[in-house]
């Protein structure tokens, strides 16, 4: 019995009705996962003895009403700690780590009864834009097997596409978010840098990182937003400035709404059909009676080679933590201390973690740090100013997501310059610490099409007014693969 093409507020009245119950839901997410995993390979960590047991504590105790999130299974990307459940990053360095506390997203989640069903694949280290980095598996994409997911929350996004799970976490460090939802036909937001804590989140890139959610549709999505979102005393960049609810635009009228069309965002390097389906979107915002005007970000062209000098620099001194001393990985052929943290490292550490590592290495090093970290911060201020100046006219910025659809596995793994440009459209938004929601927008060859609105800090209630009001006039959120049921 597959409970998942119905909403969540659907799914919450039959819960409220006892017409099924918090653990009869969860077995049949668990049927659901089970039945397509061999598939779609979106889990690296299944939690069904915990969830089975949370469903059973929270029948006893009774469903809220008043609580749309009361029993709903939740699938975790794997740098997001959960207690007492395998927390890997999909790396060998963490294969058997089992944190002993909860992300406070997490405990946010449990709070209002929400059910951690399992841990989704990702990159290595969320670094990565197609999960093809996981030590564990390969993910799929839920509308072509023979697809990347995206990445690095590539089983985050492809769990809620073939319906394994209705809602997921993931983490946005450049795109990481919005670049699966893209790929997958489904909605995903990175939140104002703060908006959810970091507290639990396996560092990456410290200044970047960002927790966000999955969903179907934008209204799920703001749900979920609204669990998870929470100043935090032991994050130090949490926010005060909370929302009390994140829904309470969706259905609000849009018309006079400025939204900004920047002209980088359709030049060199993006797809013609993407393009034209972006042009395409953009006349429906206007007929909704939007304003919709071409403006220019001038140094978003800087942004990918900004990112890979600050992220990598952050990553090379968040990872030191990971040395095979305490929790982790050993390698087994090391004589004494030195050779215990080299030996392990280069055993425990894929590829392209080690490639992050030196590149933040060298550029935080001695002769090197103002030619490349310091410029490189400098540059994001520019970048971060081009923003202000067109929010001081415009409420949202309109773009494609992704420059392309979603590419077969090894077309770009072997060659990472071409893989980071593929994030040309969703690193500006957290070099400048905004929020950024995708949500599907077509299809082109058969493959969804990601539609980008990204707001001022703070403003995720008029992005999801928007993308909502957008949603309500097509179809796109509808359609589902044949993994899920569907045509396509």
């Amino acid at each position: 019995m597959s409970l998942h093409d119905k909403t969540i507020e659907e799914l919450h009245d039959l819960l409220v009705k006892k017409e099924i119950s918090a653990t009869e839901l969860t077995k049949a997410t668990l049927e659901d996962i089970k039945s397509r995993e061999e598939v779609m390979g979106s889990f690296v960590t299944i939690a069904e003895e915990e969830a089975l047991k949370q469903a059973q504590s929270l029948d006893a105790k009774g469903i809220d009403a008043d609580n749309v999130m009361s029993g709903i299974p939740l699938a975790v990307k794997d740098n997001i700690s959960t207690k007492g459940i395998l927390t890997t990053a999909s790396s060998k360095m963490l294969y058997n780590y089992e944190p002993i506390f909860d992300a406070t997203a997490v405990a946010n989640a449990y709070g209002r009864d929400m059910i951690v069903i399992g841990k989704a694949n990702m990159d290595e280290f969320a670094m990565g834009g197609s999960t093809e980095t996981s030590y564990f598996k390969q993910t799929k994409n839920a509308w072509d097997q023979s697809k990347v997911p995206g990445g690095s929350s590539g089983g985050s996004a492809a769990a809620v596409a073939s319906g394994q799970v209705r809602l997921s976490l993931g983490s946005d460090t450049g795109g990481s978010i919005r670049q699966p939802a893209a790929f997958n036909g489904v909605v995903g937001m990175k939140p104002t840098y703060g908006m959810v804590s970091r507290f639990g989140l396996i560092a990456f890139g410290s200044s970047l990182d960002q927790i966000g959610p999955f969903a179907p549709t934008v209204k799920e999505n703001a749900q979920l937003l609204n669990v998870i979102s929470s100043y935090d005393t032991k994050d130090a960049t949490s926010t005060k400035n909370q929302v009390a609810d994140f829904t309470s635009k969706i259905g609000q009228d849009i018309t006079g709404m400025k939204i900004a069309l920047p002209k980088e965002y359709l030049g060199e390097g993006i797809d013609p059909e993407i393009k034209e389906n972006i042009l395409a979107a953009a006349k429906q915002f206007e007929k909704l009676g939007a304003i919709v005007e071409e403006v220019s970000l001038p140094h978003s062209k800087y942004g990918v080679a900004v990112y890979y000098i600050i992220a990598s620099s952050e990553a090379s001194s968040n990872l030191q933590r990971f040395d095979g001393i305490r929790y982790g990985f050993r390698a087994e052929d090391a004589t004494n201390l030195d050779e215990i943290y080299v030996n392990t490292r280069s055993q425990g550490f894929g590829d392209e973690v080690k490639r992050r590592i030196m590149l933040g290495t060298f550029s935080l090093s001695s002769g090197y740090y103002d030619a490349y970290y310091k410029k490189a911060g400098q540059v994001r201020t520019l970048i971060i100013r081009d923003f202000d100046k067109v929010f001081a006219d415009y409420d949202l910025i309109l773009g494609p997501t992704t420059p392309s659809v979603a590419f077969g596995f090894g077309d770009k793994s072997k060659d990472p310059v071409s893989m980071y440009l593929a994030d040309l459209l969703t690193i500006p938004v957290n070099l400048a610490g905004l929020p950024g929601v995708s949500i599907p927008s077509g299809f082109v060859d058969g493959l969804p099409v990601g539609l980008q609105l990204i707001g001022p800090k703070y403003s995720e209630e008029t992005i999801y007014q928007a993308a909502a009001a957008f949603e309500a006039t097509t179809d796109y959120h509808k359609q589902q693969p044949k993994i899920f049921g569907g045509d396509n």
